[in-house]
């Protein structure tokens, strides 16, 4: 056979890999409102920069006919490419190709270039949209299920792992996913859940929706499984671009610099007026964050799960900045289970990947109730000050308004080891509020006064007066300095590049005990 007949063959090779499942199932991928697995790279990749691998490899399963069905690829297509120009490695599951199912192959496959993307230090993009383990492969397919989320653990914190779910991930194919820093889900076309409607319905009689049990609101909205949730492909791709811009290669690097023209000593008087008089009138946080980061740019991350805190990505000077803020307008800013848990897996990945944080504190406290209790609060509520205090990165803080009891400490405070905390003239440090304050210290003076209301409308005035400002904290060192809410942005940017060379280590260890 001649070189041109080879490469022939080669060329014919090539184009059946890349047709996958064939053109009509293609065609059914199109008519769901699904991209195939290549579409999807094409639109997340640079153009021209995807150098794919392995794309002969084949199931070797004999059972059950399947040695009849055997298709190039194997319903992965892996490889590495650029974004922005900085190198990444991506895994996307063909649903043309048996369903986009989990054979042995498909896992090697996947096993392979989350080592490369391991030695090269550069993040591992996972696109989902396969329907499970491949049932004719039996154990072998979960032993490959199991391969990967090894990989997923050991790679933990030292390359950045992202997951798209385009379409159908359920069963074990939920894990791998969860195991990652974050999960982009697209509005009704992609679905996680562990068991199915018609296996839930058979087992406890429910009768819900796919979308309902496992869509990307349900996700993004009630479990907190997913941290994003895309209108289309087309967006969740973007999403990961955009996130893949605020973060470094491995751990070992730093974020990347994005130089401004945003005038890093800018004042805004605006911010003069956004917290408001009334101590217990809500605002909005993030109003205020748009206002002191680099071109009104933040990049939110979780936003309709626990929006009682907001976390995302931000720079300032053109530095990286992870944004932890309690939301005022919702739940008055208070910490509860479902806060916690989202602030301290946001605080967790900054820390693994050298991103500085800045945290914005307007907190009443922990939310009391049965509910809270009977579920955990303790335990989830130290999840974030585990966080907070393991965290080595700079950590910045401002408190615009209340910082109360234990919260106060939580978040981000000097003696979690923040490293410039800071505050505004109408910040509130104490135990408590002036009402609760009250009524404990002088009960007795309110059942003995003839008119207690306005005893207790004076005693509160005076507590207020003593306690519930910034000055108190000033003087015993617990803040660096009290701030004019126009200075925040130059005065932050300073703190990030005195801290740019921040070292800080904790006590030799395996790991700690994280209050699961």
């Amino acid at each position: 056979m001649s070189i041109e007949e080879k490469i022939k063959k080669l060329d014919e090779l090539n184009a059946a890999a890349s047709l996958g499942g064939g053109a009509d199932r293609i065609e059914r991928q199109h008519k769901a409102g699904r991209l195939t697995a290549r579409e999807r790279i094409d639109l997340l990749v640079d153009p021209g920069s995807f150098v794919e691998v392995d794309k002969f490899v084949v199931h070797r399963c004999n059972d059950f006919g399947m040695e009849q069905q055997k298709l190039p690829g194997d319903g992965v297509v892996t490889g590495w490419g650029t974004v922005d120009g900085r190198q990444i490695f991506v895994f996307a599951q063909d649903f043309t190709v048996f369903g986009g199912s989990l054979s042995g192959a498909f896992a090697e496959k996947i096993c392979k270039v989350m080592d490369l993307a391991a030695k090269a230090g550069a993040p591992v993009i996972g696109l989902n949209d396969g329907a499970g383990a491949r049932i004719q492969e039996g154990i072998v397919s979960l032993g490959g299920y199991g391969d990967v989320f090894l990989r997923n653990v050991m790679q933990s914190g030292v390359i950045p792992q992202i997951s798209a779910i385009m379409g159908p991930c359920a069963g074990g194919a939920v894990y791998s996913p969860a195991m990652t820093d974050f999960i982009i889900m697209v509005k009704n076309t992609s679905y996680m859940f562990i068991t199915g409607p018609d296996v839930i319905k058979t087992v406890t009689h429910e009768e819900v929706t796919a979308e309902d049990l496992g869509g990307a609101k349900a996700h993004a909205g009630k479990s907190g499984v997913a941290e994003f949730a895309a209108e289309s492909e087309e967006e969740a791709l973007q999403m990961i671009r955009t996130l893949l811009s605020y973060i470094p290669q491995n751990n070992l690097e730093d974020p990347p610099f994005v130089p401004t023209d945003d005038d890093p000593t800018r004042a805004d008087p605006a911010l003069r007026t956004i917290v408001p008089d009334n101590p217990n009138k809500p605002y909005d946080i993030k109003e205020l964050v748009r206002l002191v980061v680099d071109d009104g740019v933040f990049f939110e991350v979780h936003a309709n799960w626990a929006k009682n805190i907001v976390c995302g990505f931000a720079r300032f000077g053109g530095r990286s900045v992870g944004v932890v803020g309690n939301q005022p307008n919702h739940l008055a800013g208070v910490l509860d289970i479902q806060s916690s848990q989202k602030a301290a897996r946001f605080v967790r990945f900054c820390d693994c990947f050298n991103i500085p944080l800045v945290t914005f504190v307007d907190v009443p406290g922990f939310l009391p109730g049965t509910d809270q209790e009977h579920n955990g609060i303790i335990s989830h509520g130290a999840k974030l000050l585990y966080a907070y205090c393991e965290a080595t990165v700079p950590k910045i803080t401002i408190i615009t308004r209340k910082a109360y009891g234990g919260a106060y400490v939580v978040m981000a405070s000097k003696h979690s080891r923040a490293d410039v905390n800071l505050a505004y003239p109408t910040a509130e440090i104490a135990v408590m509020g002036p009402d609760g304050a009250v009524n404990i210290v002088f009960r007795n003076e309110l059942k003995g006064a003839d008119d207690p209301e306005t005893v207790r409308k004076e005693l509160e005035d005076d507590y207020r007066e003593r306690f519930a400002n910034p000055y108190k904290a000033a003087e015993l060192g617990y803040i660096d300095g009290v701030i004019k809410p126009e200075d925040t942005r130059p005065r932050i940017i300073n703190a990030l590049e005195m801290l740019q060379n921040k070292r800080d280590t904790t006590p030799p260890k395996k790991h700690g005990n994280i209050p699961l």
